[in-house]
């Protein structure tokens, strides 16, 4: 008997290396076996293009020995993919065929004949708030050959008749006064986020790079609830944010908190974030794809006020993250809670000493970061007309810095440090082009490492 228990557990091991063993080669049996319908799916309809006089652009392109295809994408103001605009193509022999732009902004025209083409949007079909970013770039000349693809990117802008034919500087008053604008609405939309990751750290040390994350889930579930079930978006943001915040108070009581019990250093749990990290970025790809998704498929309506012109879901979301973040001081500089949570930010051995039950406040710090987040990715996603997979990603960057300059570990610090990095960001526009000017975070976070480390409301500290 004592050999076969001894024996047990190594044979119990040997069987389930065997079943997960089958189970990866079933699943690659699987998608072999479907990828050949998958194939014949995919070439089905340039075989009907191809057979058709007139091809149809409704669907993707496929080119082929016997055609060719003009295929492009639309941005809007905010690099976003651009839907519902409609892009004319003529050519030869009198071709016309008129392309809309779907979810991800991708447009693509068959021709059967090789030969110069024009392609034009439909101004009149852009969003509204949205215009050229040259309006003498509206029609294109492009030679399009057989079994060959050529492609063309038009750009949109907030600003109508931002940049011109000439060779003109496109800075202005009113573009200034309409990125600082965007740079406060950044701001506070980042804020909610960072004041989150800045409890995080003050309280446990830890620097989550799994934050970003909880903003692309908030984005998400926001378009789940409302695109698909077809929930009032009030409601659709309430019951996200409390969905959010739960899986900030499950994060903490299945993995942080044993973890802290087992001693685990802060450059291991930090190695976890990015762990956990990855795998809900390809969790993502694989539920929601790697398009971008619309939380409301209706284009926004926009509101002109004191020379600012911004979609109403702007107007709202600000709104929304000045009270909530004001609330959320409020809380932490009034209650007796939010003073125990500080008291652990700024020393938690002390804390712990004075009668705090420190685990306790670390629980609620990862429900209320997680929560905010959440909140954070809905407005996000209303406000860019859009969310994917890698939203959180693109403004985890932008939250370390905002944390740094305001000063690791206080909420406070990380509202203002948000607040100049959003304004900061979206004014550096005006002389960088499109997603460059998120650069200028990193710029940022280098200065402030070198010349203060402790950031604008941090203390210095003696090493060593």
């Amino acid at each position: 008997m004592r050999r076969f228990r001894r024996g047990a557990p190594g044979r119990n091991r040997l069987v389930l290396a065997a079943v997960l063993f089958l189970a990866f080669l079933a699943t690659f049996a699987v998608d072999w076996a479907v990828s050949p319908s998958a194939e014949a799916a995919t070439s089905s309809p340039s075989a009907s293009s191809s057979a058709s006089t007139a091809p149809a652009s409704t669907g993707p392109c496929a080119v082929s020995p016997t055609n060719g295809c003009i295929r492009g994408t639309i941005l809007d103001s905010e690099r976003k993919p651009a839907s519902g605009i409609a892009v004319d193509v003529a050519g030869p022999g009198g071709f016309a065929q008129t392309a809309t732009t779907d979810d991800t902004g991708r447009w693509s025209v068959s021709v059967a004949t090789a030969g110069q083409y024009t392609v034009s949007v439909d101004q009149g079909s852009l969003p509204k708030g949205q215009y050229l970013t040259n309006a003498a770039d509206a029609e294109r000349k492009v030679n399009a050959t057989l079994n060959a693809n050529v492609g063309q990117i038009f750009q949109l802008s907030d600003q109508q008749g931002a940049t011109t034919a000439d060779a003109s500087s496109s800075f202005s008053a009113a573009r200034a006064w309409q990125q600082l604008a965007s740079g406060i609405r950044l701001g506070l939309l980042i804020a909610l986020a960072s004041v989150g990751l800045s409890l995080i750290y003050g309280t446990t040390g830890l620097s989550s790079f799994s934050h970003g994350e909880q903003v692309t889930l908030g984005g998400l579930l926001a378009y789940v609830f409302a695109n698909q079930l077809g929930w009032n978006i009030w409601v659709t943001g309430i019951v996200v944010t409390l969905l959010c915040a739960a899986t900030g108070y499950l994060q903490d009581a299945a993995i942080w908190k044993p973890l802290r019990r087992r001693r685990i250093s802060l450059t291991q749990l930090m190695i976890v974030t990015i762990g956990l990290s990855i795998a809900a970025q390809y969790a993502f790809q694989y539920f929601f794809g790697a398009s971008t998704v619309r939380i409301q498929q209706g284009n926004p309506e926009t509101v002109t006020f004191a020379g600012l012109t911004l979609t109403v879901q702007s107007y709202v979301a600000m709104a929304i993250a000045l009270v909530v973040l004001v609330g959320t001081g409020l809380f932490l500089a009034k209650t007796r809670f939010g003073r125990a949570t500080r008291a652990v930010s700024d020393n938690p051995a002390l804390a712990a000493a004075s009668g705090i039950d420190v685990d306790r406040v670390i629980r609620f710090v990862w429900t209320l970061a997680a929560g905010l987040a959440g909140l954070s990715g809905v407005m996000l996603g209303l406000v860019l007309n859009g969310v994917n997979w890698q939203t959180g990603l693109q403004l985890l960057l932008l939250m370390f810095a905002s944390v740094t300059l305001g000063g690791l570990g206080t909420a406070y610090g990380a509202l203002v440090g948000s607040m100049i990095i959003g304004i900061v960001v979206e004014l550096t526009n005006l002389v960088l082009p499109g997603d460059f000017k998120y650069a200028t975070a990193l710029v940022i976070l280098i200065l402030i490492l070198l010349f203060r480390p402790q950031g604008i409301f941090g203390r210095a500290e003696r090493i060593g």
